[in-house]
C-alpha cells in the first residue's frame, strides 16, 4: 500500500481539499483526512477504505457504527475512532439543525442600522460590504478600507474579491462621512457608478450604496444612482 507522503502532492486528500474545496474528495478520501495518519503497514487511505467496508453499509452506515467497532479495523486506535465518531456526530447535528434566521439586504434602513452605531462618531472613513445570496438574505460582511471610499484599497478588487470567494449574488457598499452628512458627493456617485459596472462584470451586482451620517443614512439606490 503505497503511503500518502508518497503520492504527487496534488493527489494527497489534504492538498486537494485545500486546492479544491471538501467536495472535490472521495468518501474515503474525506474519511483519511479525519483520520489524519496510517499506522505501521496501512496508510490512512487504506484505513479508510476497511472503515467504510464495516457492515458493507458504505457511508451511510457510519452513523449507527459505535466507535468501539471502528476500532476492529487495523489502525485505528481509540483517538481515531474518536475523531470518527465525533465528525458523523457533527455531520448529523448540521443536516437536522433548523436553517438559521438571516438578515435581510433589501431594506437600506436595516442595513443603515448595522452600521449606524459603529461609524457614526468615527473620525476618519471606513468602507464596508455586505454581501446577500439570491435570496437577499445577508451572508457574511467585512470591512475593506480605512481612510475613505476614494483610498485605492476601495478599489473593484478589494470591494468583489471576497464576494466572488463566497458566491454572493450581490454587494451592499456602506461607507461613512464623518462631518456626520450623509449627502453623497459627485465622488461618491461616480466610484459608486464605477463599482456597479465592475460588479456587472463579474456578475455580482451593486444592490445599494448607504453612506452613513451622524444619526442619519442616505441610499444611492432610492436616489435613483444604482
Amino acid at each position: 500500500m503505497v503511503a500518502i507522503k508518497d503520492l504527487p502532492g496534488s493527489e494527497r486528500p489534504r492538498e486537494k481539499l485545500m486546492s479544491g474545496g471538501a467536495s472535490s474528495l472521495s468518501n474515503t478520501e474525506l474519511l483519511a483526512v479525519i483520520i489524519s495518519s496510517g499506522s505501521r503497514g496501512e496508510s490512512a487511505l487504506s484505513i479508510a477504505s476497511g472503515i467504510l467496508a464495516l457492515e458493507d453499509g458504505g457511508i451511510r452506515e457510519l452513523s449507527n457504527i459505535q466507535p468501539e467497532e471502528f476500532m476492529s479495523v487495523r489502525g485505528i486506535g481509540k483517538a481515531g475512532a474518536s475523531r470518527i465518531a465525533a465528525a458523523v456526530e457533527l455531520g448529523r447535528r448540521m443536516s437536522s439543525a433548523p436553517p438559521k434566521s438571516r438578515l435581510r439586504g433589501d431594506s437600506p434602513g436595516l442595513i443603515a442600522a448595522m452600521f449606524m452605531d459603529e461609524m457614526r462618531h468615527l473620525q476618519q472613513e471606513r468602507v464596508s460590504i455586505v454581501m446577500i445570496n439570491t435570496r437577499g438574505e445577508v451572508i457574511a460582511r467585512e470591512n475593506v478600507a480605512i481612510g475613505g471610499l476614494h483610498s485605492a484599497c476601495a478599489s473593484p478588487r478589494e470591494v468583489f474579491t471576497n464576494a466572488v470567494r463566497k458566491g454572493a449574488f450581490g454587494v451592499i457598499l456602506a461607507h461613512n462621512h464623518p462631518s456626520g452628512d450623509p449627502s453623497p458627493s459627485d465622488d461618491d456617485i461616480h466610484i459608486t457608478k464605477q463599482l456597479a459596472a465592475a460588479g456587472d462584470l463579474l456578475d455580482i451586482k451593486l444592490v445599494d450604496h448607504i453612506i452613513i451620517g451622524d444619526g442619519r443614512f442616505v441610499s444611492l439606490k432610492e436616489m435613483g444612482y444604482i
